[in-house]
């Protein structure tokens, strides 16, 4: 019990900026690619949905308290007209079964710049809001545990604690970003950075000054997409997709690689990831496409710590609606259009 107390306080220190946040990524990076960088806005000529759910250590505490779950749904299309990529991205976060919870809103735009005939530059940026909320009530401090009784007294009320409540518990900023892609039928390069501003959303406004703000998001990904067999007007083409990310944010990052498989209505995959300093989960990945929808569902095996055997790994579950898979889009334009490798994100 008073490690789960101290815990708590040390979260406090955590969410009121006195640390810097990092932002949450999914492992499956393919089902919301404008979370990685806004110049992947608009990968589709029809609409792209896609809706993304993350339950991160489901049995971090012994009482089955949700430790972080996130939630991603998104909207996406490519206007020719305009010769430009539109999207909307909305991402939840909730730590601590409510403790601490951000929402994020964010508009992106993707113009496309083709080079020549197999070689394309998409510029792209994003615009949007962040808001934290912090449930207060629900923190132990240090100065309220006491050596026999906890947090509580002998009557079982709770004790008080001299920490300064902050006179809102909610703060909202203004966030942009910004990001590139390079392309060709083959092969894909990125760079996006995230948190241009760099933000302080912390409770505490006093000394805010010493504060750094949200670090800002480096991230540095590329793939390919190889076809293992053509396909026709019934079935897809057979391909496979390795791919790698790099993402840095503060003094945290991690590296991921591994590869996509898809083949007929089926796909699976599998990435390894890296956090620098160890190593940290191995991720499967597993899914059905079939006209316009696309369900995956990836699981995280935590390696390298000795929290693995405690904290579940994380279960990942993605929806994606591509109506550019319908019957009606397809008998006027058909999927070799796509003069890119963009396969895994549609």
């Amino acid at each position: 019990m008073l490690r789960q107390f101290v815990h708590t306080a040390l979260l406090l220190l955590f969410f009121c900026g006195l640390a810097q946040a990092q932002d949450p990524l999914f492992s499956q990076f393919y089902s919301t690619p404008m979370m990685i960088n806004p110049a992947f806005a608009g990968t589709t000529y029809a609409p792209r949905l896609s809706a993304t759910y993350r339950n991160q250590w489901p049995i971090h505490s012994d009482d089955g308290t949700v430790y972080a779950v996130t939630y991603a749904a998104s909207y996406e299309q490519f206007i020719p007209a305009f010769n430009s990529g539109f999207g909307v991205l909305v991402l939840a976060d909730n730590d601590g079964d409510g403790l601490f919870k951000t929402t994020n809103f964010a508009a992106n735009y993707a113009y496309r710049i083709s080079i020549n005939d197999d070689l394309t530059v998409r510029l792209g940026v994003n615009a949007g809001f962040k808001q934290s909320n912090l449930d207060w009530d629900r923190l132990v401090f240090l100065d309220q545990l006491d050596p026999i009784t906890g947090s509580v007294d002998p009557f079982g009320n709770p004790n008080i604690s001299n920490e300064l409540r902050p006179q809102d518990l909610t703060t909202t900023v203004f966030d942009v970003g910004a990001g590139m892609l390079l392309y060709n039928s083959k092969y894909y390069g990125g760079i996006s950075l995230q948190h241009l501003t760099t933000p302080d959303e912390g409770f505490f406004k006093t000394n805010s000054s010493l504060l750094d703000g949200l670090p800002l998001r480096t991230s540095i990904h590329a793939g390919a997409e190889f076809i293992v067999k053509e396909g026709n007007k019934r079935n897809p083409s057979s391909f496979v997709s390795p791919n790698i990310l790099f993402a840095k944010q503060g003094d945290q990052g991690q590296i991921n690689a591994g590869a996509y498989y898809c083949h007929g209505i089926a796909f699976a995959g599998g990435w390894y990831r890296y956090a620098f300093t160890n190593p940290d989960a191995i991720i499967l990945v597993v899914g059905i496409q079939y006209d316009i929808l696309k369900i995956g569902y990836s699981y995280d095996f935590t390696a390298g710590s000795g929290l693995a055997a405690k904290t579940g790994g994380a279960h990942e579950v993605s929806f994606v609606l591509n109506f550019d898979n319908s019957e009606a889009v397809r008998s006027k334009r058909r999927a070799e259009r796509y003069n890119d490798c963009f396969k895994i994100f549609r």
